[in-house]
């Protein structure tokens, strides 16, 4: 548990002490007794973080660092006895007293209390004493710098995705010609390398080609890695095509009866990602169907017998090491972002290139540790030096390469990057669940008033600033990153620094007997075990110091009944079950007091209210059938900030008291919006379905940013005013008049404009002049519109326009092409009098020179 930890367990201590609206504390009376210990305890620890603040300029020093590691020990040690001694409570009063045994009833704080005493005084005596330590005191190893505050809160403020290919153009024209020749038999080519050397990048760049979008019908991304899964790999497919729905439940041979429906007739591209084994290939390219109609398959393999088993006839191309100077362009570029380099630099990064290899990773990893510290020619020289001793063709020494840029990790992001290791291979992040799970495990340190989910978010744009972690994907919209991934290498990297860093991790890979586990850790040392293997039971997951259990496999019917352990996980701070299908929510969830991050889905719409004793839950995620009905006391949960459901709605029939929540997700209502203010003063993110033609006043909740409403009541008399702070807007089925626009477009700081199904009613928008003052994104889907008129100047801003199935509207204004901001205009499903306004736009912007506005233009 590091800093960002105990703050998380300071908070936790003051609101038992403090909290007047939670039952659970007030009307107990061994809590009660105990709050004069606790608060004594709650003291101590804030009188040596406030010493600790006196002497942090200085944590370089090895007596500092070792203290500061003691007091973290007995941190940690303090919130295991806290945390056993209110699940003995809780399930005492559960009456499972046949689970009770070796709870300890009582609370006995005294050797922590002295063992903190004892780490204040020494550090106090080294404050007073500490001026006189000199740099013999220094680590021999290389010391960390300090933490810098991260001042950047968004991940949409750098456009992370401007990826930069050095020394590929020529791999490019050479598979591009052979992917889009005329051919008509299915083809296949395949890219062979090493790890790292860039196969995945030169394959996305492929993919993501102009010329290569237009001549295939359907483009399908899919990542296989070492160990095969049939059923993965078809679901990654029809994701891929756009098939979503009911896809889980759907058996091995439906799906691939979906996929073959899907191909068939259409001339595809498959992107076969990091394959590793003959017998995968045999199996996969049963998938597709064989037209000849010029459908091509890229491999990307380390093994040249699979690329030629795969095509021994078809071009296999091997991925080159970069030369000297390609190397070093791809630094200048990955740390000088185009600007000149520093005469000084260029003996030292000669040097570091050289010992690179020719390795793009190796070179990505070390600018991102160059580019994170301030420009110094003796750092450079010194990660000159520390390279050379690494033999880089060789994965193993790559790995201690990958190593250098760890060791230059800032402590705050250690745990964070630590934690991916956890994962499966080429495992797709998703990041908004990525970060909520980084709060739940208590990584994130409190800054000021900054929303800890607004921290994560800077976490993770500096790791990939750091070139760790790669995007996967970003939102069309906003810009803002949807999904991310890690290498394998830096996975093997994060799993080498958590075994020698002590961060259990539990996975395939680390799977040791408990013993061994009960060897190597106290017994308050956080265990953190990720389950992806096929067996659906966890018969085989059992400490009691385990503090997390993410099942990161593929979705399963989870055979076992999990309320049998929970015995064994009253410590639990997350858990993630949602790719398991329960039959109903275990009934005695409520033993596990200390979750912060509960997962889970069902078969069952009932959710029982004695999950609201959760009472340290942050984020709740549930799906069931149907409209999840929540009990009134869902506002016992104090400290919940997310409720999200990815199928279903959530129902309220009423709430006791206001909630802090943040994100709601699929909230079905039958009040009008002003409520909302009452019930969810602090909510930001809002998707929200109602039936109701009554006013929707959204206008008083003044933190609102995103809000997605959805109506079923097109012909009603709806109405709707919104918040200054919305920046995000989706609607649909509302029915609303266009001269209600002049609502939208008063909006300072709206920036994503989606307007979706019925969402206006009549034929004509004429924006009158209005000016959007900050929207970049403008997408019209299903709208009976005909003709739409307006201005350059109506969207100042616009970088992207989407009409999509508007199959009455007659054309696109002329002077939408003059939007100098504007780079894509995309339509689908149109009338030919569309198509030809957009032609129109093209060719009168190219005769201008403007050859930055992209087109996409497709019949569906």
């Amino acid at each position: 548990m590091a800093y960002a930890g105990i703050q998380m367990f300071m908070q936790k201590l003051n609101q038992i002490i403090h909290c007047t609206d939670n039952p659970f504390f007030n009307n107990n009376p061994e809590i009660i007794s105990e709050r004069p210990q606790l608060q004594l305890l709650y003291h101590d620890l804030t009188s040596v973080i406030k010493t600790l603040s006196f002497i942090d300029q200085h944590q370089h020093l090895e007596k500092v660092k070792d203290l500061k590691k003691r007091f973290i020990h007995v941190a940690e040690e303090a919130q295991y006895i806290v945390d056993l001694f209110l699940s003995s409570v809780v399930i005492r009063n559960n009456g499972n007293f046949h689970i009770s045994e070796g709870f300890n009833p009582s609370l006995n704080l005294d050797d922590i209390r002295r063992s903190l005493k004892s780490v204040e005084v020494e550090f106090m005596s080294m404050r007073i004493d500490g001026m006189k330590l000199d740099s013999s005191d220094r680590t021999d190893n290389q010391s960390v710098p300090a933490q810098i505050p991260i001042t950047r809160n968004s991940l949409r403020s750098k456009n992370v995705l401007d990826e930069i290919f050095i020394g590929l153009d020529d791999d490019v024209e050479l598979i591009r010609g052979k992917l889009v020749e005329d051919q008509k038999k299915v083809g296949v080519v395949s890219i062979v390398g090493m790890g790292g050397i860039g196969k995945t990048t030169l394959a996305t760049k492929l993919f993501n080609d102009a010329y290569v979008k237009h001549h295939f019908h359907v483009r399908v991304w899919v990542t296989v890695s070492q160990t095969y899964d049939k059923r993965a790999v078809l679901l990654q497919i029809l994701e891929s095509i756009g098939a979503n729905g009911g896809l889980e439940e759907a058996s091995d041979s439906r799906l691939r009866e979906l996929v073959h429906k899907n191909l068939i007739g259409k001339r595809y591209l498959i992107v076969i990602d990091d394959i590793w084994h003959i017998e995968t290939w045999d199996s996969v390219k049963l998938f597709f169907p064989r037209d000849n109609n010029g459908s091509r398959i890229l491999l990307s393999t380390r093994f040249s017998e699979v690329a030629k088993h795969a095509n021994s006839d078809g071009l296999i191309h091997y991925l080159k090491y970069l030369n000297k100077e390609r190397s070093w362009e791809l630094l200048c570029q990955k740390v000088f972002h185009g600007n000149e380099c520093p005469e000084w630099s260029i003996k030292p990064g000669m040097q570091i290139v050289e010992n690179c290899k020719g390795l793009p990773l190796a070179v990505v990893v070390i600018a991102g540790v160059l580019a994170k510290e301030a420009l110094r020619e003796k750092f450079w020289e010194e990660i000159a030096q520390r390279t050379a001793s690494h033999i880089v063709g060789e994965e193993n020494g790559c790995l201690e390469t990958l190593g250098l840029s760890y060791n230059h990790l800032p402590l705050h992001l250690r745990q964070c990057f630590l934690y991916l290791g956890g994962f499966p291979e080429d495992y797709l992040f998703a990041v908004k669940r990525l970060i909520w799970l980084w709060v739940a495990e208590g990584f994130i340190k409190e800054d000021g008033n900054r929303r800890l989910e607004d921290i994560a978010e800077g976490y993770l744009l500096d790791i990939i600033d750091r070139n760790l972690v790669i995007v996967a994907n970003k939102s069309d919209s906003d810009g803002a990153i949807k999904a991310c991934k890690v290498h394998d290498l830096v996975r093997e990297l994060c799993l080498k620094k958590a075994k020698e860093e002590r961060f259990i991790l539990q996975t395939e890979r680390l799977a040791f007997p408990s013993h061994f586990y009960n060897a190597l850790t106290t017994p308050y040392e956080a265990v953190r075990k990720f389950i992806y293997t096929n067996d659906p039971h966890l018969s085989h997951v059992s400490t009691q110091a385990l503090r997390s259990i993410l099942w990161v496999g593929d979705f399963r019917f989870l055979s076992d009944d999990i309320a049998k352990y929970f015995n064994s996980f009253v410590l639990l701070r997350v858990l993630d079950l949602y790719n398991c299908h329960l039959q109903d929510l275990p009934k005695s969830v409520d033993l596990l007091v200390h979750l912060r991050y509960l997962a889970i889905r069902c078969s069952s719409k009932d959710f029982p209210s004695s999950i609201c004793n959760l009472w340290n839950l942050q984020t709740l995620i549930f799906s069931a059938s149907g409209t999840i009905v929540l009990p009134s006391n869902i506002s016992d949960l104090v400290n919940l900030r997310h409720l999200w459901s990815w199928n279903c709605p959530f129902g309220f029939c009423s709430i006791e008291k206001p909630m802090n929540l943040q994100t709601i997700s699929s909230l079905r209502f039958k009040d009008d919006a002003h409520s909302f203010q009452k019930y969810f003063p602090c909510v930001k993110d809002l998707r929200c379905t109602t039936a109701s033609d009554k006013q929707n006043d959204f206008k008083s909740l003044t933190c609102l940013e995103r809000l997605s409403l959805w109506s079923s009541s097109v012909h009603g008399k709806n109405h709707i005013t919104l918040p200054a702070t919305l920046k995000t807007l989706a609607l649909e089925g509302c029915g609303l008049p266009w001269s209600d626009m002049s609502i939208i477009q008063s909006l300072p700081n709206l920036q994503v404009l989606k307007l979706h199904s019925y969402a206006f009613l009549g034929s004509c928008w004429n924006t009158n002049g209005q000016e959007f003052r900050q929207l970049k994104f403008l997408r019209l889907m299903w709208l009976d519109i005909k003709v739409w008129e307006a201005y350059s100047r109506s969207f100042p801003c616009l970088r992207r326009l989407e009409i999509f199935s508007c199959e009455d509207l007659e054309n696109i204004p002329l002077e939408i092409g003059d939007i100098p901001t504007l780079e894509l205009i995309q339509i689908y499903e149109y009338r030919e009098s569309l198509g030809e306004s957009v032609r129109r736009i093209q060719e009168e912007q190219q005769d201008m020179g403007n050859y930055n506005l992209k087109f996409d233009v497709n019949l569906g």
